[in-house]
């Protein structure tokens, strides 16, 4: 599927409520697997994590270098599945943060805490996946 174009079940699916998973590769190239909050923006192909500067996951992506690191973000519920791949980047533009904290503020219901250390992880999307 186009993450570009997703159908209607899709999205509806990403715009629930759900905790997901984002995967990124460790030095040594095994996966490192950690809980997360995903907003998908398929009009700008991208899916975003806030997350802060220093943490495992970051420092995953920074470490990819300048072609970014291959990762992916799921969520699950019962029968239902979706999951984006694509490349990552840390981003600690102002601007870019606050517009993943809006976008998960109205995905999850709740402002994320403040956090002055607080990244975003932008996610350029090569593929989608799921069954609904």
């Amino acid at each position: 599927m186009d993450p570009g174009d997703p159908d209607a079940e899709y999205l509806r699916f990403w715009q629930e409520r759900h905790l997901c998973t984002l995967t990124t590769l460790r030095a040594d190239g095994s996966p490192h697997v950690v809980p997360v909050g995903v907003t998908y923006d398929p009009g700008a192909r991208l899916a975003r994590v806030i997350t802060f500067t220093t943490s495992l996951k970051a420092r995953n992506v920074r470490a990819a270098g300048a072609e970014g690191a291959r990762v992916a973000v799921c969520q699950v519920e019962g029968g239902r599945w979706a999951t984006l791949e694509g490349r990552a980047f840390v981003h600690e533009d102002r601007e870019r943060v606050a517009e993943a904290e809006r976008r998960y503020a109205e995905r999850y219901g709740r402002e994320p805490r403040p956090n002055p250390a607080r990244v975003v992880i932008e996610i350029g999307l090569t593929a989608a996946l799921g069954r609904g």
